[in-house]
């Protein structure tokens, strides 16, 4: 499987980085040994100083396809989760600033806890999909899928013109405003509606 991630799809989340805002959705990849599944603890690592919680909605791939009309996207994904993209920022700025890749920044190892996933049926208007992350008790992120720039089925089809879609990729598909700084002794909470999806502790 896949992990697939949409970089600069919330336009606050472009300002408070004071990044630009791209044409087409800016893709990049996380090996699967990124995952972080069932509330397992996030380790922080000792190559970085700043590491960052962005919280994003997560899609499952459910049949293989490649270049999906977006008009039948929704035809791919069954379910969808609640992830954390984990990035190094100081790794990140240091190769945005060299205009290198970010793949050190955003794919080490536990970068990408995730939720167990859900029918995609469960919730009455995918356009309108509220989630946040909480951060010891404090809301620190909240968005709604209703402010993504790419829709799930715009990032479905535009990934399948350049890379065929397989059943379990999984896709992160962006984060709102609100990033932050985690540090030994968080605790990390997310929510898809009312409904809590992510829960663990940073050692």
């Amino acid at each position: 499987m896949k992990i697939l991630a949409i970089g600069r799809n919330y336009a606050d989340h472009i300002k408070e980085l004071k990044n630009e805002q791209p044409e087409a959705p800016v893709i990049f990849l996380k090996p699967d040994t990124a995952l972080l599944r069932n509330n397992s603890p996030f380790y922080y690592p000792d190559f970085s100083n700043n590491i960052h919680f962005e919280v994003e909605l997560v899609i499952k791939i459910s049949k293989e396809g490649k270049n999906i009309e977006e008009k039948f996207a929704h035809k791919y994904y069954q379910e969808i989760g609640l992830g954390i993209d984990f990035t190094a920022r100081d790794i990140q700025d240091k190769a945005k600033a060299g205009g290198l890749p970010w793949t050190l920044a955003k794919g080490f190892n536990g970068s990408a806890p995730i939720s167990e996933f859900v029918q995609k049926t469960n919730f009455k208007d995918l356009n309108n999909l509220s989630f946040s992350l909480v951060q010891n008790g404090e809301l620190k992120q909240s968005g709604n899928s209703g402010q993504m720039i790419h829709n799930f089925d715009a990032i479905i089809s535009y990934i399948s013109k350049f890379i065929t879609l397989k059943q379990g990729d999984i896709i992160y598909t962006g984060t709102p405003a609100g990033v932050g700084p985690v540090k030994i002794g968080d605790r990390l909470e997310g929510f898809i509606e009312n409904e809590k999806f992510i829960d663990f502790e940073v050692k």
